[in-house]
């Protein structure tokens, strides 16, 4: 992906709220399904990580790689994703 492309994802994303929160238990089965749905549904999200800068990074790294989503910006403790959906 571009950075024309990202630079207009980040601008999409810019009015989302977070749809999926990953709390002290961290990155559970149960959370990535609910990322997987949510992606299905609208391709780009915003995911708050309550967690250290570290394990931010490394949680971000890894929902990526569980769901074949792409990070688009990680602000803070907000993470924008984006997987394009071939069904649409």
């Amino acid at each position: 992906m571009n950075s024309v492309d990202k630079k207009q994802l980040r601008a999409n994303a810019h009015t989302l709220k977070p749809v999926v929160m990953i709390g002290q238990s961290g990155l559970t089965d149960a959370v990535l399904a609910e990322i997987e749905l949510a992606l299905d549904s609208h391709e780009l999200i915003k995911v708050k990580i309550r967690a250290e800068r570290d394990e931010r990074k490394l949680i971000s790294e890894k929902i990526c790689g569980a769901t074949g989503a792409e990070l688009i910006q990680a602000i803070g403790q907000i993470a924008v994703l984006y997987r394009l959906n071939p069904k649409k």
